[in-house]
């Protein structure tokens, strides 16, 4: 029993929530669009499931794939993690990972042929964060921007496509939202692994701008994306509920500005292995703009 809760370590339960809400709030999004709930039927209802659990998989893959190429790094960061602590092997994480990527695969094609072309995209993108020869997390924003783009914007386009066509500017506007946001928000994890990372070669902004300059420049993504949901939606360019979304905006906003106070208070709290108090915070504000889309759709 020991051996497979290894397994379920090495995926980091923890992050694969994000990825499964997001869907599924995404896809509701695209229900709202299409009529409300009155439209839904068995099989909209069936892809929904199959594409939520696609992401969630695929997400627990790219986990698996980023600790075997950090096995090194880990040693230093995170030595307790089931491979640098030798609970499992190199040999044994491929064979699980290529297991959540088929599964991860097949799902999304039963789903339909636009999914599985985005998690084709997004299987290879977070390949490229971590693997050879790409490796983008060495290299400061563009690490960033491989970690938004597949975990913020194309989530959204990926919900959306279990119920509508991609090919609409709606989705995208929401994407966007959400990759800006997860531009600056990945930035956080690399604060506590900075020694790691240095010595591993990887330039994170961390490493680039030092600790203070760091968090100074991620700073606006915490409340840039929420105020450009509410002029995308004040400029009709979105079409959930005025209301809700526009509360919604201001509520991230300023949910967006606390976290900032609170990452800007004591930077140097970022460095320890402990949580910091930001990290539920902005946790918590995904899941939270995740559901209120779907709810400003919905009603």
């Amino acid at each position: 029993m020991a051996r497979y809760g290894n397994y379920i370590e090495l995926v980091r339960p923890f992050t694969l929530l994000p990825p499964f809400v997001g869907f599924v709030c995404f896809a509701l999004v695209a229900v709202g669009v299409s009529g409300g709930i009155g439209i839904v039927n068995l099989n909209i209802v069936l892809d929904i499931v199959l594409g939520a659990l696609a992401a969630m998989i695929l997400n627990a893959s790219s986990n698996v794939i980023n600790q075997i190429f950090d096995l090194e790094i880990d040693r230093i960061n995170k030595p307790k993690r089931p491979l640098p602590s030798g609970r499992l092997t190199i040999k044994q994480s491929v064979v699980f990972m290529t297991f959540l990527y088929i599964i991860a695969f097949a799902l999304a094609y039963l789903v339909n042929i636009q999914y599985f072309v985005i998690v084709l995209i997004t299987a290879f993108i977070t390949y490229a964060y971590s693997g050879y020869p790409f490796r983008t997390k060495r290299f400061g924003i563009l690490a960033n921007i491989t970690m938004a783009i597949p975990r913020g914007g194309l989530l959204v386009v990926a919900g959306w496509s279990a119920v509508r066509s991609i090919f609409e500017l709606e989705p995208w506007l929401i994407a966007l939202v959400f990759f800006l946001y997860i531009l600056g928000a990945s930035t956080t994890k690399d604060f506590s692994d900075i020694e790691g990372d240095r010595k591993g070669g990887c330039r994170t902004l961390p490493i680039i701008l030092g600790i203070k300059g760091a968090v100074i420049a991620i700073t606006p993504s915490f409340v840039i994306p929420f105020i450009l949901l509410i002029i995308f939606r004040v400029a009709g360019l979105l079409s959930g509920n005025l209301i809700i979304l526009t509360a919604l905006g201001v509520v991230l906003s300023l949910w967006g500005l606390y976290i900032a106070y609170l990452l800007l208070r004591k930077p140097d709290e970022l460095c320890l292995e402990a949580n910091h108090p930001s990290w539920r915070h902005m946790y918590l504000l995904m899941l939270t703009a995740q559901a209120g889309f779907a709810f400003a759709y919905l009603i």
